[in-house]
C-alpha cells in the first residue's frame, strides 16, 4: 500500500494534543469499541449457563460488583475472591475475563505488526514473519515436551523464546548494520527453522495431553483463561502500548527511508533496535497468554492504514481499538460456531486473513514496500 503523502499545513489548533485525531480515527475507534461491547455481551451470555443479553448487561453492569474495591482486589491481585451470586460468578470470573484476554492480545499482536511493519518498510512484515512468533512457539513445545515440570512458567519461557528468537534475526541480518530486505529475509529463514524444529518435537511428546496442550498454544486457543491470564498481560500491555505511541514520531521518520532517518540526525540501527524491542514485548505478552494467533498482526495494521492512513500515532491508536475487535469477533466464532466444540481462535483468524490477503493481492498492483 503507498504510504500517505499528504502535505498540507497544519494549523495551530490541528497541531495540539488532539489535533491528530480526525474523523476517519474516530470512525475506527468508536466502531471498534461498539463491536467490542456487542461481541462480549454475546461471549458471556450463551453457554452451558446461557442468558439472555438483558441479564448479561446487568450482571456485567451490576454497581454491587463495579464498585466493589474487594471485588477488583480479588480480579487484578489474585485475594480471595468474595461472596457473588451465580449468575455473577459466571458472568466475571469465568467468560468476561476471556474477552478481557482477547481485548489485550488482539491489541498487542496489531501494535506489534505495525512496528514490525514500519521498522522493515515492509507492509507484509508481522511477528510471524520476523520470527517472534515462532520462537515462542518453540520455547513452549521444549517446555511442555522435554521441561514438562517447568509448565507453570510456560508464559514466561515463551517471552524469552520470541525475544531469542528475533535476536537471532538481528543477528543474520547485521551486515555492518541492518536493512529492511534483510531483516524479512532472516525472519523467514529463523520461522522455518523453528517451526520445522517445533514440528520435529511432536515426535518426542509421548503423552497425548501434552501433544493437545502443545497444539492448542501453537494454534492459539483462549480456552480456560482467567484473571490469572488477565493480570499477566495488563502490565506488559500499558507498557507496550505506551512506548509504541512515545515512539510514534520515530517510526514516522524510519518510513522516509534510512538516508533521510539519517539526515535528520537519528541514530537508525539504535532506534530500529529499540523499538523492535517494543515490537517483541507486544507480540511476547499476547503469546504468553494466548498462544499464537496468526494473521492479527498482519490485516489489522493494513486495514486501520486504509482507514487512517500511514501517519503512526494515528495508526497505532486505531490498531490499540481495531485488533481487539478483531481478536474477541474471532473467539465468539471460535466459541460458539462449533459448540460444544471449541476452535482455536487462531484457526478463525487464520480463516479470515488468508482470503482478505488473496482479495488484496488481487486488488493492488504493488504490495509490500512502505
Amino acid at each position: 500500500m503507498a504510504s500517505d503523502t499528504r502535505t498540507e499545513r497544519r494549523t495551530p489548533a490541528e497541531s495540539g494534543w488532539f489535533g491528530w485525531i480526525d474523523a476517519s480515527l474516530a470512525t475506527v475507534v468508536l466502531g471498534s469499541i461498539a463491536v467490542v461491547v456487542v461481541a462480549g455481551l454475546v461471549q458471556v451470555s450463551f453457554g452451558t449457563y446461557s442468558m439472555t443479553l438483558a441479564q448479561t448487561w446487568h450482571a456485567v453492569f451490576d454497581p454491587d460488583v463495579v464498585f466493589d474495591p474487594q471485588v477488583w482486589q480479588a480480579f487484578l491481585l489474585g485475594s480471595e475472591l468474595p461472596e457473588m451470586s451465580r449468575q455473577q460468578l459466571v458472568v466475571w470470573n469465568i467468560r468476561l475475563p476471556r474477552v478481557i484476554v482477547a481485548a489485550f492480545v488482539g491489541m498487542n499482536l496489531a501494535v506489534s505488526g505495525a512496528i514490525f511493519q514500519a521498522v522493515t518498510r515492509n507492509e507484509l512484515a508481522s511477528p510471524y514473519v520476523l520470527g517472534v512468533s515462532s520462537g515462542a512457539g518453540l520455547a513452549v513445545l521444549l517446555t511442555l515436551v522435554v521441561f514438562s515440570g517447568l509448565a507453570p512458567y510456560l508464559p514466561i519461557f515463551a517471552s524469552i523464546g520470541g525475544a531469542v528468537a528475533f535476536l537471532l534475526v538481528y543477528l543474520i541480518a547485521w551486515k555492518g548494520g541492518t536493512s529492511p530486505v534483510r531483516l524479512v529475509l532472516a525472519g523467514v529463514i529463523v520461522s522455518t527453522v523453528f517451526w520445522s524444529l517445533q514440528q520435529g518435537l511432536f515426535y518426542l511428546a509421548e503423552d497425548l495431553g501434552v501433544v493437545q496442550s502443545a497444539i492448542a498454544w501453537t494454534t492459539g486457543s483462549l480456552t480456560g483463561v482467567d484473571w490469572e491470564q488477565v493480570r499477566i498481560a495488563l502490565p506488559w500491555t500499558v507498557l507496550s502500548v505506551g512506548l509504541a505511541l512515545i515512539g510514534s514520531r520515530q517510526l514516522n521518520v524510519l518510513l522516509l527511508g534510512e538516508r533521510t532517518a539519517k539526515s535528520l540526525g537519528m541514530s537508525v540501527e539504535k532506534v530500529r533496535f529499540a523499538l523492535a524491542g517494543v515490537a517483541v514485548l507486544a507480540a511476547s505478552a499476547a503469546i504468553s497468554v494466548a498462544g499464537i494467533v496468526s494473521f492479527v498482526g498482519l490485516v489489522v495494521p493494513h486495514m486501520v492504514r486504509t482507514l487512517v492512513g500511514s501517519d503512526y500515532k494515528r495508526l497505532v491508536v486505531g490498531c490499540v481499538f481495531a485488533g481487539p475487535a478483531l481478536v474477541v469477533v474471532a473467539d465468539v466464532g471460535a466459541r460458539l460456531a462449533l459448540s460444544p466444540t471449541q476452535v482455536p481462535v487462531g484457526v478463525v483468524t487464520g480463516i479470515v486473513g488468508g482470503p482478505y490477503f488473496l482479495y488484496l493481492m488481487r486488488k493492488q498492483q504493488e504490495i509490500g514496500e512502505l
